[in-house]
């Protein structure tokens, strides 16, 4: 769907750290160096499940060239049994994922740490901490920890009445979906289980912290958001924010897996304790270990439609991994699984369980994709009962403006049926299939969301224009920026530049994740700028001399609003920022807003593959996404993000997963051993960018970066029972597990 054409916005303008990138000039948490610096680092538990009886540190101590050492007596005491939130994470959690307290809970937990004037000697130091654990007995999978008989993990967690793993409960209702079912003429129930899988960011967690003798803190680290670091680290030490000045270093990738802190307060203690400035970064495995996947997870969908495919009633049933501590993203699972369907009778639950795992962190459209998957699935199978087009049945059955989703919201205009429309009039979908070769469909929705936002736009003295945002950049968002600025302010792209603002220089703004940077940005920046834009019209009205109201804005330029307020030559920005200082002085304008208005967003994907019957390896063939972005800022990134989304998705289906020894430890914690897809695993991924601008965003913006992740596992496993006639209902679909499906066939 066309929109409007402009002359910079729908552009694919230079990105604006492009170079830096590729020349390696970048500067990540890892290159930040100060004068005088020391070395950090944690002493992890070996054990998934001890109480901690002790802990001696004085040999450590005493090794020279030590500076300091700290346990979870150096952090803030959240009593477990009261919650304290700050933002989305719960703070007696986050006391206890950073350092253990009463107990470890998963093998990586930590427990102690150091700062030494070089890393072997912190290194040494750690061997010479004496822990006294008692061992206690652990479990590890979301099943196994919901028997009456499995270890708890929390005394104190409850569920109906007794204690349990199982933390936390969500739950939709839509209709009567008993009357739904008893109506239907076609009903399929199927079970599915997901492993935990990692973000894969290519960037380990790093951070640089110099305290001061007067408390003053300075931060350098990798996350996805400044003030999020610096409000935890400030909880967490009990300093007070003012005192605390958090920068936003480049990341290296993140996906929601940097929207938790795990070092930065750990260096902080450790520096304001050895008075020097103290790196830590994790190596590969620590991350592996000891940072959060997304959950691994149980599911059972149901769903009920007429002979002719019409949907009456559906259930779905979503028991999520939360690793040790609460926190397993069971809003996306239960709320976005059965979201882009227009069904009257919906029953959606999310079940919270934790086991003796490292806490999740966001992944993503964290629990959508575990959602999608089984419901997808399903659909494909009840397609095929009712021997309709698995996109025909989607397309039957589609939300669209009107339609009452299960989690609350009345839809608005939205395109999920123009990515079905869009995929059955793809030359993809009629291609035809070879030997041992299948495709499959699925759709997928997200939240999207808005919140906290700041941003301010200055002109400079020769008339370009700097702007600076609160949001780490992770999906283009510098270049959507200047795209959105430069269009407003009718100058070439080139002329603006954006910055990251760290927590002292910009005002506060929310994390980047949730597909809401682009969105909640573009907000903030478009006022700013169109208060920029009066204050230059005031300015070319005291140069003519004439009430402001007769001058208007147009191409770059200041003019008279017509013949009556004067015969007068534009004046450009450069001419209006040359005359500021007899004009008025500076000029700039900032906003700050808790920006609402963020709609869904929703796609539909085309997969094809091939099975090698002898080896029992899948391989994409083809793959193309059909998804609604509102308005493309920037196709290029707009493209770059569909087709991230779909490749860390191929690798959930068919590769990915932890997998843990006998001990309760992660047996595969590198790259080497943990199996991401590369680029010679996957094939051109296509995209086909629709638009159907929000009607509540300036710009049309829905919300890019979490719908990719969503379809790809269902799309996958739907075109793997294309071409082989047989289902698998867990993740990854990996080679043995295909042989096991294929060799009793052969034998």
């Amino acid at each position: 769907m066309n929109v409007q054409a402009n002359k910079w916005i729908g552009q694919r303008t230079i990105r604006p750290d492009g170079a830096d990138k590729v020349t390696g000039r970048a500067a990540y948490a890892a290159d930040t160096t100060m004068p005088g610096m020391i070395w950090g680092k944690i002493l992890r538990s070996p054990h998934p499940h001890a109480c901690i009886r002790s802990i001696d540190t004085s040999k450590a101590e005493a090794l020279p060239g030590v500076k300091a050492v700290m346990t979870a007596r150096d952090l803030v005491d959240f009593p477990i049994d009261k919650s304290v939130m700050l933002g989305i994470q719960d703070m007696r959690w986050m006391c206890r994922n950073v350092m253990a307290r009463e107990k470890a809970l998963f093998a990586g937990h930590p427990v102690a740490a150091v700062a030494a004037t070089s890393e072997a000697i912190a290194s040494e130091a750690l061997k010479l901490i004496e822990v006294e654990y008692e061992v206690l007995p652990w479990v590890i999978d979301v099943e196994e920890a919901m028997k009456p008989d499995a270890p708890i993990l929390h005394d104190h967690i409850q569920f109906e009445g007794k204690p349990s793993n199982i933390a936390g409960k969500l739950e939709h209702k839509l209709g009567d979906v008993e009357a739904g079912f008893a109506a239907a003429e076609v009903v399929v129930e199927r079970s599915f289980r997901t492993k935990p899988v990692h973000q894969g960011y290519i960037e380990p967690h790093a951070c640089l912290v110099s305290v001061l003798p007067d408390g003053k803190t300075t931060i350098w680290s990798s996350s996805q958001g400044q003030f999020m670091v610096r409000a935890m680290c400030a909880h967490l030490t009990g300093l007070p924010q003012n005192d605390i000045r958090a920068i936003q270093a480049e990341i290296g990738g993140g996906f929601g897996g940097k929207t938790i802190i795990y070092l930065e307060p750990v260096a902080l203690v450790l520096a304001r304790k050895s008075g020097r400035p103290v790196k830590m970064a994790m190596t590969r495995e620590e991350v592996f270990r000891a940072s959060g996947p997304t959950s691994g997870s149980y599911s059972t969908v149901r769903i009920g439609a007429t002979r002719d495919g019409r949907i009456l009633a559906a259930k779905g049933t979503f028991y999520l991994q939360a690793g040790a501590l609460p926190g397993s993203p069971i809003r996306g699972a239960a709320g976005c699984a059965f979201a882009p369907y227009d069904i009257p009778n919906v029953h959606s639950l999310g079940f919270d369980v934790v086991s003796n795992r490292s806490k999740v962190a966001a992944y993503r459209a964290p629990g959508a994709p575990i959602g999608a998957y089984a419901v997808e699935c399903v659909l494909d199978e009840l397609a095929e009962a009712l021997k309709m087009d698995p996109l025909q049945l989607r397309l039957k059955n589609a939300a669209r403006q009107g339609t009452k989703a299960a989690h609350g919201p009345t839809y608005p205009r939205i395109g999920f049926e123009e990515t079905i429309q869009a995929a059955l009039e793809h030359p993809h979908y009629r291609a035809p299939l070879g030997p041992n070769q299948g495709r499959g469909v699925a759709s997928g929705f997200w939240f999207n969301a808005g919140g906290e936002s700041s941003a301010q736009v200055n002109i400079t003295e020769d008339g370009n224009v700097v702007v600076t945002t609160g949001h780490p950049d992770i999906g283009g968002s510098r270049a959507s920026t200047a795209n959105i600025t430069a269009e407003l302010l009718g100058i070439d792209y080139r002329k603006v530049s954006v910055l990251i603002g760290d927590t002292s220089t910009i005002g506060f703004s929310n994390l980047t994740g949730g597909s809401r940077v682009t969105y909640a940005s573009a907000m903030v920046v478009t006022q700013s700028t169109e208060k920029v834009i009066r204050t230059l019209c005031e300015r070319a009205a005291k140069i003519w001399k004439i009430d402001p109201d007769a001058v208007v804005w147009e191409d770059g330029e200041a003019r008279p609003a017509g013949d009556n307020a004067g015969q007068f030559p534009p004046l450009t920005l450069a001419q209006i920022a040359a005359r500021a200082s007899e004009t008025g002085g500076p000029i700039g304008a900032g906003v700050q807003l808790n920006t609402t208005g963020a709609e869904g967003g929703f796609a539909t994907h085309i997969c094809d593959v091939e099975v090698d019957p002898e080896l029992g390896t899948v391989r994409v063939l083809r793959y193309t996404s059909f998804q609604d972005v509102g308005r493309a800022i920037h196709p290029s990134y707009v493209e770059g993000q569909m087709q991230g989304g779909v490749a860390q998705g191929i690798g959930w289906a068919l590769s990915e997963e932890y997998i843990y020894d006998k001990q309760g430890r992660v047996d595969n914690p590198s790259f080497l051993d943990y199996r991401m897809p590369v680029c010679s695993d996957l094939p051109m991924l296509d995209t086909v960018i629709i638009e159907v601008p929000n009607p509540k965003h300036p710009q049309g913006v829905r919300g890019v970066g979490e719908v990719p992740l969503v379809p790809p596992l269902a799309a996958v496993a739907n075109a793997i029972h294309d071409a082989l006639g047989h289902r698998f209902y867990s993740l990854p679909m990996s080679p043995p597990k295909v042989l096991a499906v294929l060799e009793p066939a052969d034998a």
